[in-house]
């Protein structure tokens, strides 16, 4: 005859199951988005590519600029969201790849943010003032000002 398994063993199975579903739940969930491209890619894009050769490696930029010379960005961002509150950017990344007046790149840039300033990590310089560090600044947005949950 099978014996049923005691009130006492069934209550304490069922604590050890809870308490493993809450510890899951608090437990950080990262999440990437945007154009996720790696040194190599990056490193492919050479001075007097065409726009069109940019586009097959790199795919089709988040958004493009036109205040001087057209200019291709390619965004991605990095979230941390514990259980039910909001995710919080942690990080984002912009690589920028400028063209000249014959329509080939000039340069390749990848910003992001060093000590709460703008920072190109191929440079290693941060950007000289002017029209794009102002776009630059819009599409980095507000990363590392406290914002408010609610």
């Amino acid at each position: 005859m099978k014996r049923a398994m005691p009130l006492q063993g069934l209550l304490h199975l069922l604590m050890i199951v809870t308490v493993g579903l809450l510890v899951s739940a608090c437990a950080g969930k990262v999440t990437q988005h945007g154009h996720l491209l790696t040194n190599e890619e990056i490193r492919q894009i050479q001075p007097g590519m065409s726009k069109d050769q940019v586009r097959l490696t790199l795919g089709s930029p988040d958004t493009t600029s036109t205040l001087a010379e057209e200019t291709f960005y390619y965004i991605s961002s990095t979230r941390k969201g514990v259980a039910f509150l909001k995710p919080k950017v942690v990080g984002r990344r912009v690589v920028a790849v400028y063209f000249n007046k014959t329509q080939s790149v000039e340069r390749v840039a990848y910003y992001g943010l060093k000590d709460g300033k703008v920072f190109d990590f191929i440079s290693r310089k941060t950007p000289s003032h002017g029209s794009d560090t102002n776009v630059l600044k819009q599409l980095l947005g507000n990363f590392g000002k406290k914002q408010s949950i609610f």
